[in-house]
Parts: structure tokens; C-alpha cells; sequence
């Protein structure tokens, strides 16, 4: 389906689309692979959540933080 007949569907039928492609990703997620870079970015920061595992902020904060 290319993208000019996308636009032509109604909302609810690009939601739709959407949430299939986004099922369909998930189904294989196990065939994703990261980069070596991703990981060392991931690595980094489980270590920062260890060693500071309080220092996380709530989704409601960074919200709040974003409309100031």
C-alpha cells in the first residue's frame, strides 16, 4: 500500500494500520538486533540505574518539566 492511498483512509483505519504494523513488529522483536553502539548505550545505563536507582524521574515529572 503506498503512502498517497494511506492518507486517503479515515483516522480510524490508519489507527488501525498502525497498530497492525506495530503487532507485527513486536511478533518479531526477537529478530531485532542492536547495534554495538545501542548496547554499550544500554550497558551504560543499567550501570547508572545501579548506582543511583533513585535518581529516576516519573513520566508525570518529566511532563510537567516539559511544559515549563
Amino acid at each position: 500500500m503506498s503512502i498517497d492511498k494511506i492518507k486517503q483512509l479515515d483516522i480510524t483505519e490508519r489507527i488501525l494500520l498502525v497498530e497492525e504494523i506495530w503487532d507485527s513488529i513486536a511478533k518479531e522483536q526477537d529478530h531485532l538486533v542492536l547495534s554495538d553502539y545501542e548496547k554499550e548505550i544500554l550497558d551504560a545505563r543499567l550501570v547508572s540505574l545501579k548506582e543511583k536507582p533513585n535518581n529516576l524521574i516519573s513520566w508525570d515529572e518529566i511532563k510537567s518539566r516539559l511544559k515549563d
